[in-house]
């Protein structure tokens, strides 16, 4: 048996998600649930645009995806200075 603290947020619809970390993927667990409400100073779960859970793993994801799209889409200095010329004739 394995003892798991998250804090989570139980929506104006009443539903509780649970995030549990990749170990238990596709494994059958018991779970037992104990409530206990934060006081109102603490600090509320943030989400982001679509909804999700914003968490430091979430955005280091992001900057990493941001990253290898940067890359993907470079463009090498011959490029630029075609696009440069181009632009020149209009």
């Amino acid at each position: 048996m394995e003892t798991i603290k998250l804090r989570s947020h139980i929506g104006k619809d009443g539903i509780l998600l649970l995030q549990m970390p990749a170990e238990f993927r596709d494994t059958s667990v018991e779970v037992v649930v104990v409530v206990q409400p934060l006081a109102s100073e603490e600090v509320k779960p943030k989400y982001n645009a679509w909804g999700k859970l914003t968490t430091k793993k979430s955005i280091t994801e992001a900057i990493t995806r941001m990253r290898q799209l940067r890359q993907e889409v470079a463009l090498d200095k011959n490029s630029i200075r075609e696009m440069i010329e181009e632009g020149r004739r209009f």
